[in-house]
């Protein structure tokens, strides 16, 4: 890559981001693209700190920047306008520097349901899934399996009121799809049991101490079960899974998949090839975390 004066940045704020895979990603990305973007890491601390970025990436020559923990939520009220995948998730991803304008995607979903086709053949239409979480993920989650057209979707987060809020901003879509709540006790046990799919749409496995989101009495053989965590491969959620014969699978596709649906919008019509390298996308993002691995630090990305 060469920096020059007719560099575009792109950035993936959030906080903590020291070791975020998202530029090793976009900047690979870039290269075979022909893209002359450079994709930095932006440590935003607060509120304020938010701000303050958001108002730069509206004067400076920002192509766009992605938007991880914790801000995908606050970040939607900071656009000038959503798209109404982000309306209906709740939470802004990705967002579109456009002539000073900030125009909010949400590329979470659709990055998921990508990585669930490719890396376990799963179709959701028809299907019933069980999601662990209530924040910006499981939001976007909720609304990818509604119009997908899954059978079922149920939502189990601890705050059940929280699970409830996201099921109200979608009732209006669900097009046939039900929709339920339960708090994340045992009265949730038989509901994530009898899915088909089971998503970890929280942080929790991402420290090494942590249990998993669910007990492995909770699922079952045959069951697709999807971590969105991704900085290592085998999570407690995906020990648990292989304990009972489901079929379990990390976060990186759809890290992969979303990062690169964002590099599709900002592009449009600038590049030749119309589909953004995933390939190559995975390739950087797996030397990068084997590196980590060896030594050279964690991960925290999402």
């Amino acid at each position: 890559m060469i920096i020059n004066g007719r560099t575009r940045p792109t950035a993936v704020i959030g906080w903590p981001i020291a070791q975020s895979l998202s530029p090793v990603m976009h900047n690979a990305a870039y290269e075979s693209l022909g893209l002359n973007w450079a994709c930095l890491p932006f440590g935003v601390t607060d509120q304020h700190a938010l701000l303050a970025f958001t108002e730069a990436a509206r004067r400076l020559p920002f192509v766009g920047f992605n938007v991880t923990m914790p801000y995908k939520q606050a970040m939607l009220e900071l656009c000038d306008e959503t798209a109404t995948l982000a309306q209906m998730a709740g939470a802004v991803n990705t967002v579109h520097c456009v002539d000073g304008r900030l125009i909010g995607y949400n590329t979470d979903g659709r990055g998921m349901l990508e990585s669930l086709a490719d890396d376990a053949g799963f179709d959701p239409a028809g299907a019933s899934v069980a999601i662990i979480g209530a924040g910006g993920a499981a939001g976007a989650a909720v609304t990818a399996f509604i119009l997908a057209r899954s059978s079922s979707v149920v939502l189990v987060n601890r705050d059940p009121a929280r699970a409830e809020s996201v099921l109200a901003r979608v009732s209006n879509h669900l097009r046939g799809t039900t929709a339920t709540a339960y708090p994340l006790d045992g009265s949730a046990a038989d509901a994530v049991r009898s899915a088909d799919l089971v998503v970890n749409a929280t942080p929790v496995g991402m420290s090494l101490d942590d249990p998993s989101p669910v007990p492995a009495s909770w699922l079952r053989e045959g069951q697709v079960v999807l971590d969105m965590l991704y900085q290592r491969p085998e999570t407690p959620l995906l020990r648990a899974a292989a304990q009972v014969g489901a079929h379990g699978i990390g976060g990186l596709g759809m890290l992969v998949a979303q990062g690169a649906l964002a590099i599709d919008i900002w592009a449009g019509g600038e590049v030749a090839q119309s589909r953004t390298p995933r390939d190559v996308m995975r390739a950087a993002a797996e030397t990068a975390l084997e590196a980590l691995s060896t030594g050279a630090g964690g991960g925290d990305d999402s």
